[in-house]
């Protein structure tokens, strides 16, 4: 009896242990902290953004003034510059139709330098739902700022101390910009536009109607106001007052945005923020992130490793970004206004690897209008963009569109036009650029057409883009090959079969660029010569004639994830090729920060070594991520860093996005839990599991034995649950398994 009343009362324990980390609410255990700070691990170039998932103006806090490479908060700053409607998608991209408010006291200060109060982090709060913080003046006094948001507006409320004149500084542009703001005292309003496109010297188009336009409001009367700049007919900010009183004073500010006009921006405010409720915002914004967040669910973990999961979803959920108000958007492909709904800030070079393959099972109700956008800019500029920000940039290479197309294509969805898709795809792989052979197509190139596919001349000729002729050459072919596999597929599953074997048989191109002498990729000259295989430059001094693209043939040999089994075959088998990428980590040529290394750390699933697979997963989640300012080791890049994460951390990953299937590396928690959007849930549970038990002994799913390392979108889709027991050692699971050669397809 005394052992049923103890079994008891350690049954009852657990369960309450359980129901509690089941009710936790998950908006709380974000922290948009990381990645904010520079550190041991690194930098991740993020931002403490209040904002809706995909959210077309993002608020933070403005530590300093961003531009590229510079965000507009870092965590090692000791003032506050401003509260901040921003665009800026990442940190070596631009801003653009930003506008910034700041509270002050005491003479008008309209530089940030001058405007600038201090604060720690002692006295912050981040929330994805709701910033607070306190700011100290010289003389001592505190100003609370508070902050929650919508998708297109702002509710912020600053507590100002007694005994001082309340003042509202709004900076609509900086010097130079020719942006306007004007003041209404009557109305208690602040309004005006911000023209400013950091990136506009990139791409083929000027935007002469391109602007962000902004409305504030304030709930106090205003007792006086002006503007200030150059003159009033281009006033690049204003400022309003509020009378002294004897007790501490909350001036509430809503802040509209739009890409449409200035009546818009109200309207947004009108329909987004309708009555005077800061705690009714934040609720409505909390639930909106609560919903979310919670079709993810864990046990098995530590509360570090609990905020780490919550904050990479959440990253993953802030692009790309909507670009469109209330069925009308501002195309920045014909400078024109277009009835509908659009996205912008795709940073596809880099989230079309893991980033969008995780928005199809995380918010898999966006994926048809994502597409869909991404076709209206072919529509109006002529190409799907790679980078818009919001219109092309031309940044990195390849065009996987193309991927992202038939990801979408491959797993269901059908609420975009597919012929239309087959014209945009068709067009990337068939049609080279204006200028194509007379540009090398530099990086950051300033005033070009834009770039799609460059050096597709050489690469149709020669089966490969020449080092001489074209800079980044040998990662372009490479990256290409994989597009043409993606364009294969939109064409089969059209029933273009024709196309579908000339561009399958196309997308073997990279073995073209296959050294057996090292058993590395390599580029070639447009003689049919080797390039240097460490890199060189030309006679200018200044352009590598290696062909890489933030990488070298240790990063790229392995880059053609359509061939895996291909490039396996030409290295002689699995044995060589485990003993390659066995090199290729013990050389430390595996730079997780950087997206072309993100797939390698799976590639032992490939070549009949799963175990390795797992154990190097996990050494590289441990070491690149934590709860920590410094958690994230490199550009987070619109969340691809973070998707990696999540995949990793729930045990697989997408190797080849537009494959539909994910290879298993270690579940990193007992349990993880995705419910879908068909009502089902995909399961993952892992007894046993800890640090140092991370490798897999036997897996089941759906009760069944499963004896290869993948799963499929399919399976995941059927609500299957993946069961595996880990352990210490290193086991033979799942080593029997090997892919096929792209070319049995057509057998």
């Amino acid at each position: 009896m005394v052992w049923f009343c103890k079994r008891f009362v350690f049954c009852l324990s657990l369960f309450c242990a359980l129901s509690a980390v089941a009710q936790k609410d998950p908006v709380n255990e974000v922290n948009p902290l990381i990645g904010t700070g520079n550190g041991p691990i690194g930098y991740g170039g993020t931002m403490p953004f209040v904002t809706v998932p995909f959210g077309m103006t993002n608020w933070t806090a403005q530590t300093r003034q961003n531009r590229l490479s510079v965000t507009s908060y870092e965590y090692s700053d000791k003032t506050i510059q401003g509260f901040m409607g921003t665009h800026q998608p990442a940190i070596w991209m631009g801003d653009f139709g930003y506008v910034t408010l700041m509270p002050e006291i005491g003479a008008l200060k309209t530089t940030p330098e001058t405007r600038a109060l201090a604060y720690d982090h002692a006295h912050e709060t981040t929330h994805p739902d709701f910033y607070s913080v306190d700011m100290k003046t010289q003389d001592g006094k505190i100003i609370h700022a508070e902050m929650t948001a919508t998708e297109r507006c702002a509710y912020m409320r600053f507590t100002f101390p007694a005994g001082v004149e309340p003042r509202i500084v709004l900076e609509a542009s900086r010097p130079g910009i020719n942006g306007k703001a004007s003041v209404d005292i009557a109305k208690g309003e602040i309004a005006g536009q911000n023209p400013h496109r950091i990136d506009n010297n990139l791409g083929p188009f000027a935007l002469p109607k391109f602007s962000g336009y902004f409305v504030a409001q304030f709930r106090q009367h205003t007792t006086g106001g002006d503007t200030y700049g150059l003159n009033t007919a281009a006033a690049h900010g204003a400022s309003v007052t509020f009378a002294k009183t004897s007790a501490p004073t909350v001036i509430e500010v809503r802040v509209g945005t739009s890409f449409l006009s200035v009546d818009q921006a109200r309207e947004n405010i009108s329909k987004e923020i309708p009555t005077w409720n800061f705690a009714a915002t934040r609720q409505k914004l909390h639930t909106i992130w609560q919903q979310k967040l919670s079709n993810l669910t864990i046990a098995g973990v530590t509360q570090d490793e609990r905020i780490t999961a919550y904050t990479a979803l959440y990253h993953a959920l802030l692009y790309p970004r909507v670009f469109s108000e209330y069925g009308r958007y501002y195309s920045a492909f014909d400078d024109t206004i277009h009835n509908g709904a659009s996205y912008t800030d795709y940073s596809i070079w880099d989230t079309f690897r893991a980033e969008h393959s995780l928005l199809t099972l995380v918010a898999p109700e966006r994926i048809d209008g994502m597409i869909t956008a991404l076709l209206q800019d072919y529509k109006e500029g002529g190409w799907m963009p790679k980078w818009p920000n919001p219109s092309y940039t031309n940044i990195m290479i390849g065009t996987h569109a193309d991927s992202m197309v038939a990801e979408a294509i491959r797993k269901g969805f059908h609420g975009f036009d597919r012929e239309l898709a087959w014209k945009a795809v068709y067009k990337d792989a068939m049609t080279p650029p204006d200028g194509d052979t007379t540009r090398r197509w530099l990086d950051r190139e300033e005033h070009t057409p834009y770039e799609a596919r460059a050096g597709l001349t050489y690469y149709k000729q020669l089966g490969f883009i020449p080092t001489d002729k074209t800079d980044e050459a040998t990662s372009r072919t490479l990256e290409d090959s994989y597009d043409d596999w993606c364009v294969a597929q939109v064409a089969k599953a059209l029933g273009r079969m024709d196309d579908y074997r000339f561009f399958l048989k196309r997308s073997l191109n990279d073995r073209n660029l296959f050294d057996k002498s090292n058993n590395l990729m390599r580029g070639k000259t447009s003689d049919g010569k080797w390039a240097p295989i460490g890199g060189s430059r030309d006679t200018d001094g200044n352009r590598s004639v290696s062909g890489w693209t933030e990488g070298d043939a240790w990063v790229y040999t392995w880059s053609p994830f359509h061939d895996i089994a291909g490039v396996e075959k030409l290295m002689g088998g699995p044995e060589v090729a485990n003993k390659q990428l066995d090199q290729h980590f013990a050389g430390n040529h595996n730079v997780h920060k950087n997206e072309p290394s993100h797939h390698y750390g799976y590639l032992y699933d490939f070549t009949g070594q799963p175990w390795k697979t797992q154990a190097k997963v996990r050494e590289i989640a441990y070491k690149e991520y934590a709860n920590l300012p410094a958690g994230l080791d490199g550009d987070d890049d619109c969340g691809q860093m973070s998707a990696w994460y999540l995949f990793t951390a729930l045990g697989m990953y997408p190797v080849n996005p537009a494959s539909g299937d994910y290879m298993i590396g270690s579940p990193m928690y007992g349990r993880m839990s995705l419910k879908l959007a068909n009502g089902k849930a995909f399961t993952v549970i892992a007894d046993n599991n800890s640090h140092s038990n991370v490798y897999i002994q036997s897996a089941t799913l759906n009760g069944k034995p499963l004896d290869r390392p993948v799963v499929t979108w399919e399976e995941i889709q059927s609500g299957s649950t993946l069961h595996v027991v880990m352990g210490a050692q290193p086991s033979k699971w799942a080593s029997s398994w090997r892919p096929s050669l792209p070319e049995e397809a057509l057998r």
